[in-house]
């Protein structure tokens, strides 16, 4: 069998659930520019069919689904570099998905830690949706045969059962067809704590608006959040292990050294030593800076929802133009009789 050379390709979403906040900036979005401007080719989803695993309301759907391609934008991400689309548009991924429902096994998803936790305790009420997410996302994935996804610890191990897919499709058929991509996982903040509770993540669904900066957020609200983020009494140490055991600490440089573009270590060279009375105001300064910008575009965009509608819908055109080739493909491994 004769090995395909894929050319490197990255994909990545988001779902439109409402409530864009920093861990979505810095722990995705920042990252998603970061790799647009290396020149690989990159495509960003929001994925809008994921959304539906769980009831949403149709108009808050609509809203959300262009507020986050408002926030991609607004961030840095340029419809002429990325293809910028969502995924109902595309309906190659839902094709794929269903294949690979017949590939992936039933034991596989019971092993997934995110339906467990999204279904609760009662996991008979949740939704086949909900359940067989991982093998959509696969297909969100592998439809463009991506080399490379950027992702969270929290979905590390739904790429794991990306490669699982691609390798048992693969030997099933006996062929060398689907990439097994690789997950980028990189940067200070890639996982971004509350601002009340360093040892929780930063969630729009705490029910305190406090605990998280808003992308939607002005710079006064953003600066008042900073300043009233939880602290210690002690100063900042000069290096890393110094924050083991104080999670605030460690959350507000994280954040300082992913919006400046540092390592913690380089951050704490800088302020060690120093008390957070000090450090919060540079926090401050920097936070506005980089995300005031942001929030102003995301709020011009949302009063053109057309403008929105028409870069999804050209984003689409080019997905498409990627991805049906592929699916045709993938129905003459399978057997299937398309004319």
């Amino acid at each position: 069998m004769t090995e395909v050379v894929h050319t490197p390709r990255v994909f990545s979403g988001i779902q439109p659930s409402g409530g864009l906040t920093l861990g979505n900036y810095l722990g995705a979005i920042k990252r998603f520019v970061d790799m647009q401007e290396s020149g690989i080719e990159t495509l960003y989803c929001m994925v809008d069919l994921h959304a539906i695993t769980v009831w949403q309301d149709p108009a808050d759907l609509r809203h959300n689904t262009r507020e986050l391609a408002a926030g991609y934008i607004a961030a840095g991400l340029d419809p002429a570099k990325s293809i910028l689309f969502n995924q109902s548009q595309v309906s190659a991924h839902a094709e794929l998905g269903w294949i690979f429902n017949c590939v992936a096994r039933m034991g596989w998803m019971k092993r997934m830690t995110q339906f467990k936790d999204k279904a609760g305790k009662n996991a008979e009420n949740a939704s086949l949706g909900l359940f067989g997410y991982p093998a959509l996302m696969a297909a969100d994935i592998l439809i463009y045969h991506s080399t490379h996804v950027p992702v969270g610890e929290d979905q590390k191990q739904h790429l794991e059962l990306t490669r699982d897919v691609a390798t048992k499709f693969n030997h099933d058929f006996g062929v060398d067809f689907f990439p097994i991509t690789e997950p980028v996982i990189e940067g200070a903040a890639t996982r971004v704590m509350s601002l009340r509770d360093g040892s929780k993540k930063m969630s729009k669904s705490d029910p305190s608006d406090a605990s998280r900066i808003n992308m939607t957020d002005d710079a006064e609200t953003i600066a008042k959040k900073i300043r009233k983020a939880k602290t210690d009494p002690d100063a900042l140490p000069s290096e890393a292990d110094g924050l083991k055991e104080r999670p605030e600490a460690r959350n507000l440089v994280n954040i300082f050294a992913a919006l400046n573009d540092q390592s913690v270590d380089a951050v704490l060279t800088d302020v060690g030593g120093k008390q957070f009375s000090e450090f919060k105001p540079m926090l401050v300064d920097l936070a506005v800076e980089k995300l005031s910008s942001i929030s102003t575009e995301m709020a011009r965009l949302m009063n053109d929802p057309a403008e929105i509608d028409r870069i999804l819908g050209e984003g689409s055109n080019r997905a498409r133009a990627i991805a049906n080739p592929i699916l045709q493909k993938t129905y003459d491994i399978v057997g299937m009789i398309r004319s």
